[in-house]
């Protein structure tokens, strides 16, 4: 039997991951490639409409504004 080159081997092992996992492998190679990488489209996140009482959303927003894009340089 033939050595299987890289690509081979990576198609052959494709296979045993799930779907979420083949997005994930898909998502890093158009990342390196610098493409953009595709999103869900926005008919599957109509299910999350509602969900989250509007109290929390405001919460989660204020923490979002507040803490994000601030670095600790203590922390590295």
């Amino acid at each position: 039997m033939e050595n299987p080159t890289t690509i081979q081997e990576i198609v052959q092992r494709l296979d045993k991951l799930t779907p979420a996992q083949q997005k994930q492998i898909l998502n890093s190679v158009l990342s390196f490639l610098g493409e953009p990488i595709r999103g869900t489209p926005s008919k599957e996140l109509l299910k999350f409409v509602g969900l989250f009482p509007p109290e929390d959303l405001e919460q989660i927003k204020r923490a979002i504004e507040e803490d994000c894009g601030q670095v600790d340089e203590s922390e590295w």
